[in-house]
């Protein structure tokens, strides 16, 4: 009888234990590079930014289609002027310690990320912001220099801050936000865990704690997940795709490119620029490194699908050839380029600098590679005052307009820029504040020839979002590239 006993109860325990939801509530996210801050406003880092899309909010959202919709904003922003938008927020919504999300904390939130001391590296989101008046506790308005066709597109990127709390000196460390993750701890070098907000505002979140872990190196980032130590991984190696639980992709917004110092050094001679160009194998990367899941980029920074797109401007031919008589012509054979890249940050990232530098040593160009910690390389791209000769970036345009890209890396001054192009710096800024759609396009068409004529950049790819997922995981992925962890679900 005991022994009858003692299985009718091992029983029931197992269905009990079977039957508890805990476990499978928690996730493990590897992440390619560790966060530069948890600060939501200042660094144009993609590792924070998929730690903090979870524990911060913007007053548009974005469906995964990309749809844009209200956020915390109660209703679509409206146009009172030209220049002056109403925005009216959704009632009773708090940051994670207590303080309000009112008209006080979006004011707050715009003039800090727009104050030049501040010196945000985002500040290409929203360079047509000059400013927030706050109408009533619910009510503010926003003020921009001349028409801003996509403001609201520039209300999804633009987080909300806590006015109190975003004036400690360590809120850097200890994030608070209005999101449906609330901070718990972040061990440097070792993981980041947030857990489900129970007071959030929006549908309460299926995963109830979720641990980041930065794992560099693709290899153990696809060991951790076949061994199921990971549910989520980024920047799946395209030839493992196949080796994995599932695998999911989407044509995303990147597209890597590099940089060419336009105003100083051996790069300058236009000639030289467009020799690195013809230099390059775009197609061979494309099916090499990313096993066909990348498209050649057409000549600019922008995808078909974003506003701005020029068709007729198409990608530099693979013509090693001409690449040499160019720079024997500029009397630049032989000639050394500093090129700068990082590791881990982004699908092939050390890959492609490496393989663009073979291309450029085919030719004659002596490529000095040097690859710098996330950290560190973020210094040596946006500190334009030593400007390398080529900078590898990946550009992400989240807005899907052209306006983002060519404020940052086109336009002269720009924080990724690396030209002095007084036309199309104008061109730029005129486009930004024109309403009639025909004019617009026009004249980010003749930026993307200009700059292509010029050869500013060495475009490469245009590569898809490929992910790892565990058995238990299901998630779509999204346009945005965005990792919100409220969008994922457990396999039941």
């Amino acid at each position: 009888m005991k022994a009858i006993f003692r299985l009718l109860m091992t029983g029931l325990f197992l269905s009990l234990l079977a039957a508890l939801p805990a476990a499978a509530q928690e996730i493990t996210v590897a992440l390619g590079s560790e966060p530069t801050t948890l600060d939501p406003q200042l660094r144009e880092d993609g590792g924070e930014r998929a730690v903090n899309d979870n524990i911060y909010e913007t007053l548009m959202a974005r469906k995964p289609d990309g749809t844009l919709l209200p956020g915390l904003a109660a209703s679509e922003p409206r146009l009172l002027d030209p220049t002056t938008w109403e925005v009216k927020l959704r009632p009773g919504i708090k940051f994670h310690n207590g303080e309000p999300c009112n008209a006080d904390a979006v004011v707050h939130s715009v003039k800090r990320i727009i104050d030049p001391k501040f010196n945000s590296e985002q500040m290409s989101f929203f360079i047509t912001i000059k400013g927030a008046e706050k109408v009533d506790d619910l009510t503010v308005k926003i003020f921009t220099a001349g028409p801003d066709p996509i403001l609201l597109s520039r209300l999804y990127w633009m987080k909300m801050v806590p006015p109190g709390h975003s004036k400690d000196p360590k809120f850097a460390e200890t994030p608070v936000g209005t999101g449906p993750y609330k901070f718990v701890r972040w061990a440097r070098g070792q993981n980041i865990i947030l857990e489900a907000n129970p007071a959030y505002w929006g549908q309460t979140p299926e995963i109830k704690k979720v641990t980041y872990r930065f794992v560099s190196d693709p290899g153990t980032r696809l060991a951790g997940l076949k061994a199921g130590e990971f549910d989520v991984i980024t920047n799946l190696l395209p030839e493992f795709t196949k080796q994995v639980p599932q695998a999911i992709h989407i044509l995303g917004l990147e597209l890597p490119i590099i940089i060419l110092n336009a105003d100083s050094g051996v790069t300058k001679d236009v000639r030289v620029r467009q020799a690195l160009n013809y230099a390059v194998d775009k197609a061979a990367l494309a099916q090499g490194l990313f096993e066909g899941f990348a498209q050649i980029a057409q000549g600019q920074l922008l995808s078909p699908s974003f506003f701005g797109f020029n068709k007729d401007v198409k990608a530099y031919s693979y013509d090693p050839e001409k690449a040499k008589a160019l720079l024997k012509e500029a009397g630049a054979a032989g000639a050394t380029v500093e090129l700068i890249g990082t590791a881990g940050r982004w699908l092939k990232d050390r890959e492609m600098v490496e393989a663009v530098a073979a291309y450029w040593d085919k030719v004659g160009i002596k490529a000095k590679v040097r690859i710098f910690e996330f950290n560190e390389y973020l210094n040596r791209l946006f500190d334009r005052k030593t400007r390398a000769d080529a900078i590898f970036v990946v550009s992400s345009n989240e807005l899907l307009d052209a306006d983002k890209s060519f404020s940052a890396y086109y336009k002269a001054g720009g924080i990724g820029s690396s030209n002095t192009d007084k036309d199309l710096a104008a061109w730029i800024d005129a486009a930004r504040t024109e309403t009639d759609v025909k004019k617009r396009a026009a004249l980010y068409h003749q930026a993307v020839k200009r700059a292509y004529d010029q050869a500013y950049f060495l475009w490469l790819l245009n590569i898809e979002d490929v992910y790892g997922l565990s058995k238990r995981m299901s998630w779509p992925g999204r346009v945005d590239a965005k990792m919100l962890v409220s969008e994922m679900r457990m396999k039941k």
